[in-house]
C-alpha cells in the first residue's frame, strides 16, 4: 500500500496480493484517523462479503475466488474501543458482468485498488444496539 495526503483526503493505492481491510486499518492507525469516509474501485481475486440477518444477529457470508472487478467500494472508518472500526460495502462484477455485493469481510487485490479516504473533524464511536434489538454496532455520538 502507498498513499499520499492532500488536505483532509488520502489517495490510497493497494497493490496486488494485499488485503483491503488490513491496509485501511494500518492507514487509520498510522495516521490516527478517527472518522472518515471511504470510496474506491479496483480489481480483486478473492472477496468475502455478507448480508446481515437481523433476526439471527449474524452475517451470512459467501466467498468468491475468481477475477473480479470492484465496481464500487464504499463505507466509513470510525473507532471502537480505541481501534479502527471499518464498515465497508462492496459491489463486484465477474467476467460475465454479473454483479454481487454486500458487507465487505475480506478482499484480496488481484490487480490494484484505488481509494480516497476523506477525513472529518471529530470522532464517532460505536455502540452495540440494545434499544431496537438489531445487535449491530451503531454510530455513537
Amino acid at each position: 500500500m502507498e498513499y499520499r495526503k492532500m488536505g483532509n483526503v488520502y489517495a490510497v493505492r493497494i497493490d496486488r496480493g494485499e488485503e483491503v481491510l488490513a491496509c485501511l486499518s494500518e492507514l487509520a492507525e498510522k495516521e490516527k484517523i478517527e472518522t472518515a469516509s471511504v470510496e474506491g474501485i479496483g480489481a480483486a481475486d478473492l472477496v468475502e462479503m455478507g448480508l446481515y440477518d437481523v433476526k439471527a444477529q449474524k452475517y451470512m457470508s459467501g466467498v468468491k475466488e475468481e477475477p473480479l472487478e470492484i465496481t464500487s467500494l464504499l463505507g466509513n472508518i470510525t473507532r471502537s474501543e480505541g481501534r479502527p472500526y471499518l464498515h465497508l460495502h462492496i459491489t463486484v462484477a465477474d467476467q460475465d458482468h454479473h454483479t454481487f455485493g454486500g458487507h465487505l469481510n475480506r478482499a484480496r487485490i488481484g490487480g490494484t485498488c484505488e481509494l480516497f479516504v476523506t477525513v472529518y473533524d471529530g470522532a464517532i464511536g460505536r455502540k452495540k444496539d440494545t434499544e431496537t434489538g438489531t445487535g449491530l454496532n451503531l454510530f455513537a455520538f
